[in-house]
C-alpha cells in the first residue's frame, strides 16, 4: 500500500475516533515535545540512516493507539510488531526508570526478536535529547548518565558511531555543562590559527595523492567533547597533548589503497610510537575497521590521521544499518544466506556484549542470573544460569523439550547435560513423535536446571499417569462379542480395606497410611490432608488417590464407578508430629511490576513453606505464576493464599 494511502487512511481513522490515549504517555517520554514533531524527526533520522520501506512506516505511526488485531490489518504483521515493540520498551523504561537487570534483560529480548526495533529506539531517544537540549529542558543527572551508559552503549557496541558521538555529547552537556563549556571553548579557541594548520594538512595529503596516483578524499574528523574529555580524564593529559583534537580521515577506493596511504603518510611525516592501530586486520568486536597512526609534523604538532575504504567507512558511520538485513538486497540475492545468517548471529551476541557492558556499567543493586543464548535464526533466548539443551529446548517450545534427542552448540554435537554458555548458538535435534525421559528428573543426573522446564516434564508424565486411567476404563467395557472364559487365575492384586473404628462408623474405607497396601497420590489434582479424598483402583499400581472435587476422578467415577472406593487419611496423616510433606500448587495472577516476585516468596518464607518449583509468565503487564510446595496439610497452603491475596498487585491466588 503506497505512503500516501496509508496517511489517509489514517487521518480519516483519527478523525472517526476519540483522542489518542497514548498522546499523554508519549509526552512525558518526549519530556513534554509535540507528538507529530517528534514523530517527524525520528523519520528524518531514520532516512538519514538509509532504512527499510517497513521500518519508516513503523518510524511514522510510533502514537497509534490502534488494537494489535487493527494495527496487523492496516500496516501488516512485520510493522504492527515494530510499533507495538517500540511502545512495550518505551513502556518498560517508564515503569524502572533506574536502569536495573529486567529493564536490560526485556530490552535485549525485544531488541533480538527484530533488530529495527533497536534503530527506531535509538533514532527516538537521540531526539528526545536534542529537544531538551535545544529547549534548555532541565533532565535528571540519572537519566542523562542512563543515556550514556545504556543508549550511548548500545549504539557502539552496534557500531552506529553517528549515534553514538551525538548521544554521548549530548549527555554529557546535561550532565556537566560547566567541563562541556570549557572543552568547547578551548575547541574554539585559536580556531584561525588551527584551521591554516588543518588546511595545510589537507593539501600536502592531496598532492601525496595526486602523485602516487591514488584516489582518495581528504578531510577534517569532527572533533567530540566527550570523547575528548573521556581521554584527558583517562591519560591525565592537558587539552593541547590530545591528538585528537587536530585529526585527519583520508577515504580511498580499495583496501590496498589503505596501506599505500599508510607508507605515504609515514614518508612524509613522522610516525608517534605506539600510536599505531591496524583496525583493518584487526577490526573492532562491533565490526569497526580502520588504520589509525599519530604522525609529528617538522614543528613537533602531532595529529591523527585515520585511513579506510568507503565501505568501512560507512560502516563505521552506520554500523548496522549499512548492511541491513531487511533491505531488499538481500532479497534480490546480492546477500547471500550465509552471510546473511552469520551477520545475524554476530549482531545478536553483540546486543548480549552490550547488556553486560551496560550492567557493569550500572553497577545494580541485583545480580543477573540469567545466561543468553541464541536460536539458529540469532533469536536471544534468556536462561536461568546452568541451564543445558534440554532448559533451552523448553524455552523455546514445549513440544520442542518433549521431541528434544540431542543438540549443537556452536555447531558441534554436545551431551544434553552440557551447561550452556553467553552467547552461544544452540540447535535441538528432535524425533517426530515422542516425550521426555525420567532419567531427566534426576538431580544428579544434571539434564535439568529450569524450574520451567522439570514443571513441564512432570506435567508430561502426570498427564500420561491420568490418560493410562482412564484408558484402562474404556478397555474394560462390554466388547459386542464377549471373549471365550479364561482359566480362573491370581488377580493382579487384591485390596483388602481396612476397617474404620473411628466415629461415624463408615464401614469399609481404605486408610491412607495404613497397612502395606500399594496407594500414590495423583499427581493431577495433588491431595493434602485433610482434604476429602477416594480411591481409583488401578491395575498393578495399586490405588490412586484423587481428592473428591478431582475432574479426572468425576470421568474416573462415570466410567468406572465399581473401582471407585471410599478413602480416609490415617490417624497420624497430617499431625503436627508428623515428618510427611505433600505437594501443593497454588495459582498467581498479578500486575507485573518490579520486586513482585520477591514479595511473594516472602509470604512463604513468613509462613516456612519450601517452595520446590517456580514457574512464571508475563504477557501485557500481567503475570501468570504457579508455585509448587511442600507442605504437612492443607491448612498451610491456605493461609499461604490468603497472604498471597494482600500482596500489591495480586488479583487472584488460588489452589491449582
Amino acid at each position: 500500500m503506497p505512503d500516501s494511502v496509508k496517511e489517509n487512511s489514517k487521518e480519516n481513522s483519527k478523525e472517526n475516533s476519540k483522542p489518542n490515549p497514548l498522546t499523554e504517555q508519549l509526552e512525558r517520554w518526549w519530556f513534554g515535545e509535540d507528538v507529530p514533531t517528534h514523530i517527524a524527526e525520528v523519520v528524518k533520522i531514520a532516512n538519514e540512516l538509509k532504512l527499510d520501506e517497513a521500518t519508516l512506516i513503523a518510524a511514522k505511526h510510533l502514537d497509534s493507539n490502534l488494537s494489535d488485531t487493527a494495527l496487523t490489518k492496516e500496516f501488516g504483521a512485520e510493522v504492527a510488531q515494530m510499533i507495538r515493540g517500540y511502545q512495550s520498551l518505551q513502556a518498560t523504561r517508564d515503569k524502572t526508570a533506574d536502569g536495573q537487570i529486567e529493564t536490560l534483560r526485556r530490552m535485549l529480548l525485544a531488541f533480538s526478536a527484530d533488530l529495527r526495533v533497536v534503530m527506531i529506539y535509538l533514532a527516538s531517544r537521540l531526539q528526545t535529547l536534542r529537544w531538551t537540549t535545544s529547549q534548555r529542558i532541565e533532565v535528571k543527572p540519572s537519566w542523562a548518565q542512563e543515556v550514556l551508559d545504556i543508549d550511548a552503549s548500545l549504539a557502539n557496541r552496534l557500531g552506529i558511531w553517528q549515534i553514538k558521538w551525538e548521544m554521548e555529547d549530548l549527555a554529557f552537556r546535561h550532565l556537566d555543562p560547566e567541563k562541556y563549556k570549557k572543552i568547547a571553548k578551548l575547541i574554539d579557541g585559536k580556531r584561525k590559527e588551527r584551521q591554516v594548520f588543518v588546511d595545510d594538512i589537507i593539501e600536502k595529503l592531496n598532492s601525496e595523492l595526486k602523485a602516487a596516483h591514488i584516489k582518495g578524499l581528504v578531510q577534517g574528523r569532527p572533533k567530540h567533547i566527550y570523547s575528548i574529555w573521556k581521554k584527558m580524564q583517562g591519560k591525565s593529559l592537558e587539552f593541547s597533548d590530545l591528538y585528537d583534537v587536530r585529526a585527519f580521515r583520508v577515504l580511498v577506493a580499495d583496501l590496498k589503497d589503505c596501506y599505500s596511504v599508510l607508507g605515504l603518510v609515514h614518508h612524509i611525516w613522522q610516525p608517534v610510537p605506539r600510536e599505531f592501530d591496524d583496525y583493518i586486520a584487526r577490526p573492532k568486536p562491533n565490526g569497526y575497521q580502520s588504520l589509525h597512526t599519530v604522525v609529528m609534523d617538522d614543528d613537533g604538532i602531532a595529529f591523527e590521521i585515520q585511513i579506510r575504504t568507503e565501505e568501512m567507512h560507512r560502516q563505521a558511520e552506520y554500523g548496522v544499518a549499512a548492511h541491513w538485513l531487511y533491505k531488499e538486497g538481500s532479497k534480490t540475492g546480492t546477500v547471500s544466506a550465509a552471510v546473511e545468517y552469520e551477520r545475524r548471529i554476530a549482531l545478536a551476541r553483540q546486543l548480549i556484549a552490550w547488556k553486560e557492558d551496560a550492567w557493569d556499567q550500572l553497577k545494580g543493586q541485583a545480580i543477573d542470573n540469567h545466561l543468553y543464548v541464541l536460536t539458529p535464526l540469532g533469536q536471544v533466548i534468556a536462561l536461568e544460569s546452568g541451564s543445558t539443551p534440554i532448559d533451552f529446548a523448553y524455552s523455546v517450545h514445549t513440544n520442542l523439550g518433549h521431541r528434544c534427542r540431542g543438540a549443537k552448540v556452536d555447531g558441534v554435537m554436545v551431551p544434553l547435560d552440557t551447561p550452556l554458555k553467553n552467547g552461544q548458538t544452540v540447535e535441538i535435534i528432535t524425533v517426530k513423535n515422542g516425550g521426555p525421559s525420567r532419567d531427566w528428573l534426576m538431580a544428579d543426573r544434571g539434564y535439568l536446571a529450569s524450574h520451567r522446564a522439570k514443571s513441564k516434564v512432570r506435567a508430561w508424565f502426570n498427564a500420561q499417569e491420568a490418560e493410562l486411567e482412564l484408558k484402562e476404563v474404556k478397555a474394560e467395557k462390554p466388547p459386542k462379542v464377549l471373549p471365550a472364559p479364561l482359566p480362573e487365575q491370581e488377580p493382579a492384586m487384591v485390596v483388602k480395606p481396612s476397617r474404620n473404628k473411628g466415629k461415624g462408623n463408615q464401614g469399609d474405607v481404605l486408610v491412607v497410611g495404613v497397612d502395606s497396601l500399594l496407594t500414590q497420590l495423583s499427581k493431577c489434582c495433588r491431595p493434602v490432608p485433610p482434604d476429602a479424598i477416594s480411591g481409583f483402583v488401578t491395575k498393578g499400581r495399586g490405588v490412586s488417590i484423587h481428592r473428591d472435587d478431582c475432574a479426572t476422578l468425576r470421568q474416573l467415577s462415570h466410567r468406572a464407578p465399581e473401582r471407585i472406593i471410599r478413602t480416609a487419611w490415617g490417624d497420624q496423616v497430617g499431625k503436627a508430629d508428623s515428618k510427611a510433606l505433600y505437594s501443593g500448587e497454588v495459582i498467581v495472577d498479578a500486575v507485573d511490576r518490579q520486586g513482585l516476585l520477591r514479595d511473594i516468596s516472602d509470604v512463604f518464607a513468613k509462613l516456612k513453606i519450601n517452595v520446590v518449583g517456580v514457574r512464571t509468565q508475563s504477557t501485557k503487564g500481567m503475570a501468570h505464576m504457579q508455585f509448587s510446595i511442600e507442605i504437612p496439610k492443607v491448612d498451610e497452603l491456605y493461609a499461604a493464599i490468603i497472604g498471597l491475596q494482600e500482596v500489591r498487585g495480586v488479583t487472584q491466588a488460588r489452589r491449582k
